[in-house]
């Protein structure tokens, strides 16, 4: 691995390329080795182009491209940083290191995968992986990728480096034993740390990862759960186990099994927003205690920065100066021996500044100007709550109450937050206001540049019309692209004796009646089983239970289909469908009804209107069903920021309840007014509107159309 004390050159700084693998620095550049014995060892940085040749097959725009880290080395030289520090290019882990965390079929796959033999079977690989891409560049820079934090560790263990940050791509610590996932090929931070532990030269017994990327890093969890030598902290959003990588494993109630009980700590943020005050709280009064306790000998940092400020994907506030507090406070710790590792971070423009602010700490400068001026989400103490109430038997100080003065003084996120700054993937979109300007006023004017068996139906026809029915097989295959969903398992037991009315609500059957892109059996099953189908631009992360539904019939029902709203994060341009809340026996809707539970409908009300929030209690429950089977309705001020609030009550089949969402009478009433807007459905969602009516056997495709067109056309 080349290296080098980068200083001034000739060239100004904005123009000069990053280090490509194989350059020499001239001796000019270098600081003497008298220099380097004189003083404390340096700060290491890793940076290799050939990570920028793992891009998108045809080119076409991602998040995870090649400009994330190459906006972050600009940045670094813009600022003079490689010229105080150790410039390392890349080095290739070698297979026997990788074989510590993954299992060799996986290996030997992102070794072939960018072989010429492979050019034809490489998209279909791909799209096996949850949110992977690959190209003929993918092998080298998973590779090197892994292989750089290594030698970066390794480096500082034996004391050439102080610490280090590895600015490499692919991420890795959603990647698992046997599997690809969320953008990462193989375990990069995991890798790392178990070649430490495998060398009793290294003198290394204990590693703490920290982990604050916003996406729970599940990788690394399920690669240490039973092993007490490395303790393992995520602070990560969870909304309720919805947020990517969705399920259970990033519940607070997830603290490790056998020996490693204890050492995973997971803090789950309810909601997006979370900034530098929350992130400073869980700091103060969870990571540091433990830390402390545990002593370890090096500390290795998942970083991510998607949680930062204007992030696409993160939805949270952290500014760099934020950064910039988390990491100081850690380095009071395993002597300063920190290794950085780059996972998240979209926003290119945040992203390079908070790994500037980091370095820059790592290099014990003057840090960046800040501070913490809002107070924590009163979320945030119930999460540190929960938190150290399931782990204080194995941390007797977490027993200590929080003070009083401190719980007094905390925000409330507002429903509109939580919308602007979901990743669901419902059809649900506010339409104005972006992500950026839901954060803290205070929070910005300190960032500066920063900017988701069938029966005959018996019905009551004065009340509810015509009713039809179809075979319409209940079976394991579909049309969408889904997301894993594990099976029953013990995590999700645990989840579910955390959360007693998931099991009660697991036995209560009723019928959910679909009018829109819903109709087409494999969209509906994205809500419950994950993924997405063509068209979407977003997938589904599905229900807490994936079971199929038990029974699917389709009726008609005197209710005004109409479209409205201009725009969704899921259809892009162009209306959703909405039912007018009243009955009206001059009009005839075609629903499609899934029998399902009265668990997996709560959870679609939520991926549905995106409000994102902790579970603890049900959006829609026993006594609210009563409600509504006694007055036909009810708007659930929970969720009155979204576009289906409301919930009707059409009756009964089979002696169970027949639900549907809408949205409320003074929507209507705006829409009519002009106030919303009423647009026709765009080209992706009309498919699947049709698919869902032919596919159903309600009409043919022309009758579909015009259907469709007629709704979307005639005045309220």
């Amino acid at each position: 691995m080349e290296e080098s004390h980068q200083s001034a050159s000739c060239t100004p700084r904005h123009l000069r390329s990053p280090p490509r693998a194989g350059s020499k620095p001239s001796p000019a550049t270098m600081a003497s080795q008298d220099d380097l014995r004189n003083r404390r060892p340096p700060v290491g940085l890793v940076y290799d182009d050939r990570m920028c040749r793992h891009s998108t097959p045809d080119g076409e725009p991602h998040p995870e491209c090649p400009d994330r880290i190459r906006s972050i080395w600009t940045k670094l030289e813009l600022e003079g940083i490689p010229q105080r520090c150790v410039v390392l290019n890349g080095k290739e882990a070698e297979d026997e290191h990788i074989a510590s965390v993954h299992t060799n079929r996986h290996i030997k796959l992102i070794k072939a995968i960018s072989n010429k033999e492979f050019d034809s079977q490489r998209d279909r690989v791909a799209s096996k992986f949850n949110s992977i891409y690959l190209n003929k560049g993918s092998s080298e820079a998973a590779y090197l990728a892994a292989g750089s934090v290594v030698e970066v560790c390794k480096r500082v263990v034996e004391g050439q480096l102080r610490s280090g940050f590895a600015i490499v791509r692919p991420p890795g610590h959603h990647a698992e034993a046997n599997e690809a996932m969320g953008f990462c090929l193989f375990n990069n931070i995991a890798i790392a740390a178990n070649f430490l532990l495998d060398k009793p030269e290294l003198g290394i017994k204990k590693i703490l990862i920290v982990d604050w990327d916003v996406h729970h890093g599940n990788g690394t969890q399920k690669m240490f759960y039973k092993d007490p030598r490395v303790l393992f902290f995520s602070v990560h959003r969870y909304d309720s186990g919805t947020f990517y990588p969705a399920g259970d494993d990033g519940a607070y109630f997830m603290i490790g099994e056998g020996p490693g009980a204890g050492y995973n700590i997971n803090v789950p943020w309810e909601h997006g927003q979370c900034g530098d005050a929350d992130y400073n709280a869980i700091w103060d009064h969870v990571l540091l205690p433990i830390a402390k306790a545990y002593n370890p000998d090096i500390i290795l940092i998942s970083a991510g920065f998607d949680a930062a400020i204007g992030d696409p994907l993160g939805g949270c506030c952290i500014t760099p100066y934020g950064y910039s507090l988390l990491l100081m406070k850690l380095m009071d710790f395993a002597q300063g021996k920190i290794v950085m590792a780059l996972e998240g971070g979209y926003n290119l423009t945040s992203l390079a500044n908070s790994v500037f602010a980091c370095v820059k700490t790592l290099l014990e400068e003057k840090t960046i100007k800040g501070s913490l001026r809002d107070h924590p989400f009163d979320s945030t103490w119930r999460v540190i709550q929960q938190v150290c109430q399931r782990l204080k038997s194995f941390w007797p100080f977490l027993a200590a109450e929080i003070p009083q003065e401190l719980l007094a003084f905390t925000r409330k996120v507002t429903q509109t937050q939580l919308i602007y700054n979901s990743t669901s993937d419902s059809d649900v979109e506010n339409e104005e206001g972006t992500p950026s300007q839901v954060c803290s006023a205070n929070m910005v004017e300190e960032v500066g540049d920063i900017v988701q068996p069938f029966s005959n139906l018996r019905v009551d026809e004065d009340k509810h019309g015509e009713a039809k029915t179809t075979d319409h097989k209940t079976n394991d295959q579909d049309s969408s692209e889904g997301y894993p969903v594990p099976e029953t398992s013990d995590s999700k037991e645990i989840y579910k004796k955390h959360n007693p009315w998931r099991i009660a609500y697991s036995k209560i059957d009723i019928w959910y009646a679909t009018y829109g892109s819903n109709m087409w059996k494999p969209r509906f099953l994205c809500y419950i089983r994950g993924g997405k189908v063509e068209g979407m631009s977003q997938p589904c992360y599905g229900s807490r239970d994936n079971s199929l539904p038990k029974a699917v019939i389709w009726r008609t029902l005197p209710h005004r289909l109409f479209f409205a709203r201009s725009h969704t994060y899921t259809w892009g341009a162009g209306g959703v469908a909405f039912l007018h809340p009243e009955s009206n026996t001059n009009e005839r809707v075609h629903m499609c009804l899934y029998k399902i539970t009265l668990e997996q409908f709560n959870d679609v009300l939520l991926q549905e209107n995106i409000a994102i929030q902790h579970l603890d209690s049900p959006l829609f429950d026993l006594s609210s069903l009563q409600y509504v089977s006694e007055n036909n309705s009810r708007v659930l001020e929970v969720l009155k920021e979204g576009w289906y609030p409301n919930v009707l009550y059409l009756g009964k089949e089979d002696n169970l309840p027949i639900l549907t969402m809408t949205c409320s009478l003074s929507d209507v009433e705006r829409c009519k007014s002009g106030d919303l807007p009423m647009v026709g459905a765009s080209k992706d969602y009309m498919n699947v509107l049709v698919k869902g009516l032919v596919e159903g056997k309600q009409l043919s495709e022309d009758e579909a159309i015009a259907y469709i067109n007629k709704a979307a056309s005639a005045n309220l």
